[in-house]
């Protein structure tokens, strides 16, 4: 495993998350067998940080797709969450989502899985299994998934 691979963090079998990624390294991804990449980071988040645009230029140049779905400090919304459910069904294989550190993306991933339906002490297992706490989210995943 390389040090771009060894970054990624394998939720299940449709997402893996990320801290930050660069243009160099979407062919990496690519020929990792990814088939879409998800960025939960907005622009200008950091100085000196990747824009979206250029890291779309690379996903579309490798044959990725490639979704935005920024989320702030200002947190998540059913759009957003919307928004995940569709990147991850349209993707037709796995996504890499990537943010500041891969925590948005994962808490991403949980709430739009809880919003199809998934089981709430799966998800935060999977989360925790990957190294994120989704503790916190429990009572908007239970609400999300109906089973509050």
């Amino acid at each position: 495993m390389n040090e771009r691979t060894a970054m990624l963090r394998k939720i299940d079998e449709s997402v893996s998350v990320s801290p930050q990624i660069t243009p160099e390294q979407v062919a990496e991804i690519a020929a990792a067998g990814f088939v879409g990449i998800v960025n939960n980071r907005p622009d200008g988040e950091d100085a000196g940080q990747p824009g979206g645009a250029a890291i779309r230029t690379a996903a579309e140049a490798a044959g990725l797709s490639y979704t935005e779905i920024p989320v702030t400090q200002a947190g998540f919304s059913h759009p957003q969450i919307d928004a995940m459910v569709t990147a991850l069904e349209g993707a037709g294989g796995p996504v890499l989502a990537y943010c500041r550190s891969g925590t948005r993306s994962c808490n991403l991933w949980a709430l739009a899985r809880a919003k199809q339906g998934r089981d709430p002490d799966v998800l935060i297992a999977k989360g925790r299994e990957a190294g994120y706490d989704l503790d916190g989210l429990r009572p908007l995943l239970e609400a999300l998934s109906g089973r509050a």
